[in-house]
């Protein structure tokens, strides 16, 4: 194997990641905003429709270094399992659900965010990159406690 095979495997693995994470940021994006949208709490409603820029900011972040690596135009959509998350959500709206219900869909559609961030963060990525993920990744952290918490403040009312 010749020095170009592994530079260019490991670009392979980059842009897997990466293509990879902008999918699942696509769909908390997406889910944010819906959730954002159906939310009767004024304060959660900002909060979500804040997160749903958020997660556009860091897929622009993303994109970013692929265009820096070769990849002209990244075209995602989400994942099938972020649009079945968002239906679900969709559903208990209609059906007259609370914030407390909505707060719980957002916890699980999330659970595919953090998971991916866990993979990408386990592959073998230039140090700027994975400092990058690292940030993001403590983020979504971050707000998947205020909202457990919010959550669970819902519950107790």
């Amino acid at each position: 194997m010749d020095k170009h095979d592994g530079s260019n495997r490991k670009n392979q693995e980059l842009v897997r990641t990466l293509v990879s994470l902008i999918r699942v940021l696509e769909d908390g994006q997406k889910g944010m905003a819906e959730l954002g949208e159906r939310l009767h709490d004024p304060a959660l409603r900002r909060y979500f429709l804040l997160e749903s820029l958020t997660r556009a900011n860091f897929r622009g972040e993303l994109e970013n270094i692929l265009h820096r690596h070769g990849v002209a135009d990244v075209h995602e959509t989400g994942t099938a399992s972020g649009a079945l998350y968002r239906a679900w959500a969709g559903l208990k709206s209609a059906l007259g659900a609370g914030d407390h219900a909505l707060l719980e869909s957002a916890e699980q559609g999330e659970a595919e965010t953090r998971d991916a961030y866990r993979i990408a963060l386990a592959a073998d990525l230039p140090l700027s990159i994975r400092q990058l993920l690292t940030e993001q990744h403590t983020h979504i952290l971050v707000a998947q406690d205020y909202r457990r918490e919010q959550r669970e403040g819902q519950k107790a009312a």
